[in-house]
């Protein structure tokens, strides 16, 4: 949640600088997040999805899938099906490097 005393502008404070101060407070806090547990970020740009991946002592944030395309989900159709083959096919190398690759949380998550 933002603020409000951020997004009152002051005589000092220019749009640049409030534009600023609202990209700030809407950052992902790395430190807030729980480990390997991917949520949905449907206001971001180009990803729908954010995960804080966690293995070995080594934390990676880690944005993956395509914004606003339907995937094959848990359809059963002919088209759903081969969508999803070609998916696993075409980035298995990716998602078998495990949970430090936005293949592997893509194929878990979305496909």
């Amino acid at each position: 949640m933002v603020s409000l005393s951020l997004l009152r502008p002051t005589a000092e404070t220019t749009a640049k600088e409030l534009k600023r101060k609202v990209v700030a407070a809407k950052k992902l806090s790395k430190s807030k997040m729980k480990c390997n547990a991917p949520k949905r970020t449907p206001s971001h740009k180009t990803k729908s999805h954010v995960v804080k991946a966690c293995k070995g002592g080594v934390e990676k944030i880690i944005r993956f899938g395509q914004q606003g395309v339907s995937t094959a989900g848990k359809k059963t159709d002919a088209k759903s099906k081969a969508r999803r083959k070609s998916f696993k096919a075409r980035h298995a190398k990716n998602i078998k490097r495990g949970p430090m690759s936005a293949a592997y949380w893509a194929d878990k998550v979305k496909w």
